[in-house]
Protein backbone atom coordinates (compact mmCIF):
# COMPACT_ATOMS: atom_id res chain seq x y z
CA UNK A 1 0.00 0.00 0.00
CA UNK A 2 1.20 3.53 -0.92
CA UNK A 3 -0.09 6.35 1.32
CA UNK A 4 -0.26 9.83 -1.11
CA UNK A 5 -0.48 12.41 2.10
CA UNK A 6 -1.70 16.00 -0.04
CA UNK A 7 -1.51 19.13 1.72
CA UNK A 8 1.42 18.94 4.15
CA UNK A 9 0.07 15.52 5.30
CA UNK A 10 -3.65 16.53 6.39
CA UNK A 11 -5.31 14.19 3.86
CA UNK A 12 -4.18 11.02 2.26
CA UNK A 13 -5.11 8.59 -0.57
CA UNK A 14 -4.25 5.58 -0.90
CA UNK A 15 -2.69 3.03 -3.63
CA UNK A 16 -3.40 -0.94 -3.09
CA UNK A 17 -1.52 -3.18 -5.04
CA UNK A 18 -3.37 -5.84 -7.04
CA UNK A 19 -3.02 -8.38 -9.59
CA UNK A 20 -5.10 -6.42 -12.55
CA UNK A 21 -3.20 -3.06 -11.26
CA UNK A 22 -4.04 -0.49 -8.61
CA UNK A 23 -7.18 0.25 -6.51
CA UNK A 24 -7.10 4.26 -5.45
CA UNK A 25 -8.61 4.50 -2.28
CA UNK A 26 -10.11 8.31 -1.88
CA UNK A 27 -8.84 11.21 -4.02
CA UNK A 28 -7.90 14.27 -2.02
CA UNK A 29 -9.05 17.33 -2.90
CA UNK A 30 -8.21 19.88 -5.52
CA UNK A 31 -9.30 19.07 -8.85
CA UNK A 32 -6.38 18.29 -11.39
CA UNK A 33 -3.95 18.90 -9.10
CA UNK A 34 -5.18 15.53 -7.03
CA UNK A 35 -5.22 13.85 -9.86
CA UNK A 36 -1.77 15.13 -11.05
CA UNK A 37 -0.33 13.95 -7.98
CA UNK A 38 -1.94 10.59 -7.44
CA UNK A 39 -1.27 9.90 -10.81
CA UNK A 40 2.30 10.82 -10.63
CA UNK A 41 2.44 8.19 -7.74
CA UNK A 42 0.73 5.03 -9.61
CA UNK A 43 2.87 3.39 -11.61
CA UNK A 44 0.74 0.81 -12.86
CA UNK A 45 -2.68 1.22 -14.73
CA UNK A 46 -5.33 2.76 -11.52
CA UNK A 47 -7.85 0.36 -12.53
CA UNK A 48 -10.83 1.41 -9.68
CA UNK A 49 -11.50 4.28 -7.40
CA UNK A 50 -13.08 3.03 -4.10
CA UNK A 51 -14.38 6.11 -2.03
CA UNK A 52 -14.96 5.43 1.74
CA UNK A 53 -17.40 8.39 2.29
CA UNK A 54 -19.21 11.33 -0.28
CA UNK A 55 -17.11 14.40 2.04
CA UNK A 56 -15.59 16.95 -0.25
CA UNK A 57 -11.76 16.45 0.59
CA UNK A 58 -12.17 12.79 -0.06
CA UNK A 59 -13.80 13.22 -4.00
CA UNK A 60 -12.34 16.55 -4.37
CA UNK A 61 -10.20 14.80 -7.33
CA UNK A 62 -12.69 12.26 -8.71
CA UNK A 63 -13.65 13.89 -11.58
CA UNK A 64 -10.14 15.00 -13.24
CA UNK A 65 -9.04 11.19 -12.18
CA UNK A 66 -11.94 9.62 -14.31
CA UNK A 67 -11.35 11.93 -16.91
CA UNK A 68 -7.90 10.98 -17.53
CA UNK A 69 -8.72 7.29 -16.71
CA UNK A 70 -11.07 6.06 -19.43
CA UNK A 71 -13.13 3.35 -18.20
CA UNK A 72 -12.09 3.19 -14.28
CA UNK A 73 -14.45 1.74 -11.88
CA UNK A 74 -16.04 3.84 -9.42
CA UNK A 75 -17.41 2.31 -6.13
CA UNK A 76 -18.93 3.96 -3.12
CA UNK A 77 -21.40 2.86 -0.58
CA UNK A 78 -25.00 2.87 -1.81
CA UNK A 79 -25.68 5.58 0.89
CA UNK A 80 -22.96 8.01 0.30
CA UNK A 81 -23.43 7.77 -3.50
CA UNK A 82 -26.54 9.85 -2.74
CA UNK A 83 -24.18 12.80 -1.41
CA UNK A 84 -22.00 12.34 -4.24
CA UNK A 85 -25.26 13.39 -6.22
CA UNK A 86 -25.60 16.06 -3.77
CA UNK A 87 -28.87 14.54 -2.73
CA UNK A 88 -29.01 15.34 1.33
CA UNK A 89 -32.39 13.64 2.06
CA UNK A 90 -32.18 11.61 5.22
CA UNK A 91 -32.70 7.79 4.87
CA UNK A 92 -36.08 6.45 7.10
CA UNK A 93 -34.75 4.86 9.85
CA UNK A 94 -31.61 7.73 10.31
CA UNK A 95 -31.69 9.04 13.75
CA UNK A 96 -33.65 12.74 14.24
CA UNK A 97 -30.69 13.93 15.81
CA UNK A 98 -27.76 13.36 13.21
CA UNK A 99 -27.03 16.26 10.68
CA UNK A 100 -24.84 16.03 7.78
CA UNK A 101 -21.91 18.47 8.33
CA UNK A 102 -18.85 19.04 6.26
CA UNK A 103 -18.58 19.57 2.75
CA UNK A 104 -20.70 17.38 0.16
CA UNK A 105 -19.52 19.49 -3.57
CA UNK A 106 -20.58 16.50 -5.20
CA UNK A 107 -19.44 14.70 -8.27
CA UNK A 108 -20.68 14.54 -11.81
CA UNK A 109 -18.72 11.04 -11.68
CA UNK A 110 -21.46 8.01 -11.50
CA UNK A 111 -20.46 5.15 -9.35
CA UNK A 112 -20.14 1.68 -11.34
CA UNK A 113 -20.97 -0.26 -8.70
CA UNK A 114 -22.51 0.11 -4.75
CA UNK A 115 -20.86 -1.45 -2.10
CA UNK A 116 -22.27 -3.47 0.79
CA UNK A 117 -20.77 -4.93 4.13
CA UNK A 118 -18.72 -8.01 3.18
CA UNK A 119 -18.11 -7.10 -0.93
CA UNK A 120 -14.70 -7.46 -1.84
CA UNK A 121 -12.87 -5.34 -3.85
CA UNK A 122 -9.88 -7.05 -5.04
CA UNK A 123 -8.21 -8.41 -2.15
CA UNK A 124 -10.04 -5.59 0.26
CA UNK A 125 -13.16 -6.67 2.17
CA UNK A 126 -15.88 -3.32 2.56
CA UNK A 127 -16.61 -2.77 6.28
CA UNK A 128 -19.86 -0.97 7.52
CA UNK A 129 -18.45 2.01 9.22
CA UNK A 130 -21.46 4.72 9.43
CA UNK A 131 -20.97 7.85 11.93
CA UNK A 132 -18.85 9.91 9.62
CA UNK A 133 -21.40 9.94 7.38
CA UNK A 134 -24.02 7.52 7.13
CA UNK A 135 -22.82 5.36 4.25
CA UNK A 136 -19.32 5.79 5.45
CA UNK A 137 -17.28 2.53 4.61
CA UNK A 138 -13.50 1.19 5.55
CA UNK A 139 -11.62 -1.26 3.50
CA UNK A 140 -9.42 -4.22 5.85
CA UNK A 141 -6.42 -5.98 3.43
CA UNK A 142 -7.23 -9.12 3.71
CA UNK A 143 -4.10 -10.10 2.83
CA UNK A 144 -1.99 -8.19 5.57
CA UNK A 145 -4.68 -6.71 7.50
CA UNK A 146 -4.28 -3.06 6.93
CA UNK A 147 -7.57 -1.54 7.81
CA UNK A 148 -8.12 1.61 6.03
CA UNK A 149 -10.39 3.41 7.86
CA UNK A 150 -11.13 6.46 6.31
CA UNK A 151 -12.26 9.70 8.85
CA UNK A 152 -14.00 6.93 11.25
CA UNK A 153 -10.15 7.57 12.82
CA UNK A 154 -7.86 10.26 12.68
CA UNK A 155 -3.79 10.36 13.31
CA UNK A 156 -3.09 13.51 13.47
CA UNK A 157 -2.44 14.78 17.07
CA UNK A 158 -2.86 11.39 17.84
CA UNK A 159 -5.19 8.25 17.29
CA UNK A 160 -8.55 9.46 17.80
CA UNK A 161 -12.05 8.78 17.03
CA UNK A 162 -14.10 10.93 14.81
CA UNK A 163 -16.87 10.40 17.77
CA UNK A 164 -15.34 13.47 19.84
CA UNK A 165 -13.20 16.68 18.57
CA UNK A 166 -9.43 16.14 19.38
CA UNK A 167 -8.14 19.52 20.55
CA UNK A 168 -4.99 18.58 18.61
CA UNK A 169 -7.08 18.00 15.01
CA UNK A 170 -10.95 18.26 15.71
CA UNK A 171 -11.82 18.96 11.94
CA UNK A 172 -12.51 15.24 11.61
CA UNK A 173 -14.67 14.92 13.97
CA UNK A 174 -16.92 18.37 13.28
CA UNK A 175 -17.58 17.36 10.26
CA UNK A 176 -19.26 14.11 11.59
CA UNK A 177 -22.72 13.34 11.00
CA UNK A 178 -23.95 11.62 14.21
CA UNK A 179 -21.05 10.98 17.05
CA UNK A 180 -23.06 7.90 19.09
CA UNK A 181 -22.98 6.00 15.88
CA UNK A 182 -19.32 6.32 14.87
CA UNK A 183 -18.16 5.83 18.26
CA UNK A 184 -20.33 2.58 17.76
CA UNK A 185 -18.33 2.40 14.45
CA UNK A 186 -15.01 3.01 16.67
CA UNK A 187 -15.56 0.00 18.66
CA UNK A 188 -16.45 -2.71 15.81
CA UNK A 189 -13.36 -1.35 13.74
CA UNK A 190 -11.47 -2.04 16.79
CA UNK A 191 -12.71 -5.53 17.47
CA UNK A 192 -11.00 -6.64 13.93
CA UNK A 193 -7.51 -6.05 15.42
CA UNK A 194 -5.84 -5.05 12.22
CA UNK A 195 -2.45 -4.84 11.87
CA UNK A 196 -2.33 -1.06 11.18
CA UNK A 197 -4.08 1.76 10.70
CA UNK A 198 -4.58 3.70 7.25
CA UNK A 199 -6.86 6.84 7.60
CA UNK A 200 -7.93 9.77 5.97
CA UNK A 201 -6.04 12.33 8.56
CA UNK A 202 -2.61 11.60 9.03
CA UNK A 203 0.04 8.72 9.43
CA UNK A 204 -0.35 4.94 9.56
CA UNK A 205 0.09 3.48 12.64
CA UNK A 206 1.58 -0.04 12.96
CA UNK A 207 0.01 -2.37 15.52
CA UNK A 208 -2.85 0.34 16.61
CA UNK A 209 -4.79 -1.88 18.78
CA UNK A 210 -3.82 -0.14 22.31
CA UNK A 211 -3.78 3.33 20.63
CA UNK A 212 -7.38 3.05 19.57
CA UNK A 213 -8.46 1.58 22.74
CA UNK A 214 -7.45 4.83 24.19
CA UNK A 215 -8.92 6.54 21.41
CA UNK A 216 -12.46 4.76 22.51
CA UNK A 217 -12.24 5.64 26.21
CA UNK A 218 -11.53 9.32 25.41
CA UNK A 219 -14.84 9.38 23.56
CA UNK A 220 -16.62 7.24 25.69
Amino acid sequence: MIRIPRYFGLVNAFLVDEDDGLTLIDTTMGGGAAAKAILAQAGRPIVRIALTHAHQDHIGGLDALAAELPGVEVLISARDAKLLSKDTSPEPGEPADAKLRGGYSGAKTKPTRLLEPGDRVGSLEVVAAPGHTPGHIAFMDTRDRTLIAGDAYSTLGGVATTAKPNPRFPMPALATWHRPTALETARALRTLDPARLAVGHGRTVEQPGAAMDAAIARAS
